[in-house]
């Protein structure tokens, strides 16, 4: 299936932007695209210009450290900030930055500036630290990518603030709000967010997702491609984004979607849980940092657990039905006549504070208690009940002897779910319970598909990874394939694009491995393999990846690394295997190997080059004599004799 295209810049986009009318960068952050533009542009250049403005200054080296890997030393300078980031990742973070301080309010009054950036901040957050759970690009490129995923609504409110703010309040759906701003002002959100992204230096291959991130269905992506999988994680992320902001009696739903996503990154719930308390704990940090609101949530275990919504739960077991009276006879009448309703499970108390205690006990689905009673009456039982997260769920039945507006009124606020007026008729309570049972049905089916939610979550998080690892390892020799090492080796060229330290591969081959084939049998020739594999595992250094390219080829990728010691390691991996005797049943062999070696240079435009190189140096090796190590260096061929 072929990569869709974005729908052309509608022309009012266009006019607009080339007007200069769209909200854009200002002083320091256009001095530092000015300057990125520039062929000679430099860190010291791109430093000098951020450290004469302090609020981005503390941002970026906070930005740095929050990207920083586990281990990494946190920087503490805007030069250091810089070369971790990257001159590319500044520009656009500068951008980012500039456009929130300019814009903290506005002339359109339906339009919520604080909430617009608070969820953006989150959104971003969420992006770089999924992007991160993912691998699916630089972290701080899809925290740029989240924070200016919705910036064409904040274009619109300020192009058109009366317009706007007039559509928002006739709007019925957010999620029809794109129609709505195609109907009335003849171009999107999406598309002012396009020719933002576009201006910003946002790389098409990340705008384009954005682009789609509403409505992730349309994009036409290919299933399982970088598009598709960044257009689902932006998706994600403005969910998470959502649960931050939504209201209490709405964050259920969401937080179920959550729990799925959880399972397609290959996290069960308590890992997704630890991720996302994570993602709302930096949200927090960045919101002091930035001036912007950011709410303090609970765990995001305690919102899994949280209790159901009141107005749609589920229940199917035995049903437990507490009832308060301080009357003998009337408490002996009803409790008889609530277990012909309800069945044999029905406690009984004589005042709130008694009920109280047997509530936190028996922890009962449905409370019938009098109104007026001695120590705690009924309001008082049942607010005390609503203060309580194990109370809020409960079904609260009042039995009241006068039904003016003013004590009716007085019930319901103090979280009566309903009422029946004594004397009690026994057709009036009968309806009335038949109303609490079908409430308790309800929740007892909403906690069992909850249940059901997570066991599937953790179910698809296992299956993901057991998945994943078959489809980027080699079974027979338990390393990464040629699939997952193309993946590190883009992931480590770009890690030394950004921090401008080298990075050097080895391609290694075994000598005369089709005659061990032929000579011993396919079955020797996996032993050779398996040994071969797991003594250059072992021989390599702790940051070196060692990758199976298939059949009797290697690659193995240094990162951090000079072409001096990426030419020593490579000749203690050839040692090594050179003094192993591989025991395979009745066969003790000695195999060789023949490796090529090259550094990343200035010539190289991409990793596929630098595997030409080392191709090139591979070869010289076996037309050396083989048992030898090459070196490929600025188009010069040296090869090191045995010994």
């Amino acid at each position: 299936m072929s990569t869709p295209s974005r729908p052309e810049t509608s022309k009012t986009v266009e006019q607009l932007r080339l007007s200069g009318q769209l909200p854009s960068p200002k002083g320091v952050a256009l001095a530092i695209m000015d300057i990125c533009r520039r062929e000679d542009a430099t860190i010291e250049a791109i430093a000098r210009i951020v450290q004469a403005d302090p609020a981005l200054s503390s941002r970026l080296i906070h930005l740095a450290n929050a990207a920083a890997t586990a281990g990494g030393r946190p920087v503490a300078s805007v030069p250091n900030a810089i070369q971790r980031l990257g001159m590319v990742t500044v520009r656009q973070v500068a951008v980012c930055f500039s456009l929130m301080d300019q814009y903290h309010n506005g002339p359109c009054k339906a339009f919520d500036y604080g909430r617009f950036w608070s969820h953006s901040l989150l959104m971003a957050v969420a992006m770089q630290t999924l992007g991160a759970v993912g691998r699916l690009g630089s972290p701080d490129e899809l925290f740029a990518c989240g924070l200016l995923a919705r910036i064409g609504c904040l274009a619109l409110a300020t192009v058109h603030p009366a317009e706007y703010s007039e559509l928002l309040e006739k709007c019925p759906d957010q999620s029809r709000l794109a129609e709505f701003e195609r109907a009335h002002l003849q171009a999107d959100h999406n598309d002012f967010t396009a020719a933002i992204l576009a201006d910003c230096g946002i790389p098409g291959a990340l705008a384009e997702p954005v682009y789609y991130h509403e409505t992730p269905d349309q994009s036409g992506f290919a299933e399982g491609s970088r598009p598709y999988r960044l257009v689902q994680l932006l998706h994600h992320a403005r969910r998470v984004a959502d649960m931050g902001l939504a209201p209490d009696h709405e964050r259920s739903g969401i937080v179920s979607d959550l729990l799925l996503l959880g399972g397609k990154l290959g996290l069960d719930g308590n890992e997704l849980g630890d991720v996302l308390d994570g993602i709302l704990a930096r949200w927090g940090a960045w919101g002091e940092l930035l001036h912007v609101p950011a709410r303090r949530l609970p765990s995001f275990a305690s919102m899994a657990a949280a209790p159901a919504p009141r107005s749609d739960a589920p229940k199917t077991s035995a049903i437990r039905v507490l009832l308060v009276e301080d009357e003998p006879t009337s408490r002996m009448l009803l409790e008889a006549q609530l277990i012909s309703l309800t069945g044999p499970d029905v406690y009984s108390a004589s005042n709130g504070e008694e009920a109280l205690a047997l509530a936190l006990k028996l922890q009962p689905h449905i409370i019938v208690t009098d109104r007026v009673m001695p120590v705690m009456d009924g309001i008082a039982l049942s607010r005390a009940l609503r203060a309580t997260d194990w109370g809020q769920s409960m079904y609260v039945l009042m039995l009241t002897g006068v039904d003016t507006e003013e004590e009716i009124v007085e019930a319901f606020e103090a979280g009566v779910d309903d009422y029946v007026t004594k004397p009690v008729n026994l057709r009036a309570l009968s309806a009335r319970m038949r109303a609490a049972l079908h409430y308790v049905q309800l929740l007892e089916a909403w906690e069992r598909d909850r249940t059901q939610l997570k066991q599937f979550a953790s179910e698809l998080a296992i299956s993901n990874r057991k998945l994943e690892h078959l489809a980027l390892t080699d079974l027979l020799t338990g390393l990464p394939n040629r699939r997952a090492g193309m993946a590190t080796l883009s992931q480590v060229w770009s890690a030394s694009t950004r921090s401008q330290q080298g990075m050097s591969v080895m391609m290694v081959d075994i000598d005369r491995f089709k005659s061990v084939n032929d000579t011993h049998g396919h079955a020797v020739g996996d032993r050779v393999l398996a040994d071969v594999a797991r003594l250059l595992r072992a021989s390599a250094r702790k940051d070196d990846h060692v990758i199976r390219l298939g059949g009797e080829e290697f690659l193995v990728i240094c990162q951090n690394t000079d072409l001096r010691s990426s030419l020593e390691a490579a000749e203690r991996l050839r040692r090594k295997v050179a003094a192993a005797t591989i025991d395979a049943g009745r066969a003790h062999l000695h195999v060789s190997i023949s490796i090529g070696v090259t550094s990343r240079e200035s010539t190289m435009p991409d990793p596929d080059s630098m595997l030409a190189v080392a191709d090139q140096a591979l070869y010289a090796a076996k037309q050396g004599g083989r048992d030898r190590v090459c070196l490929n260096s600025g188009g010069s061929l040296i090869c090191r004799s045995t010994g």
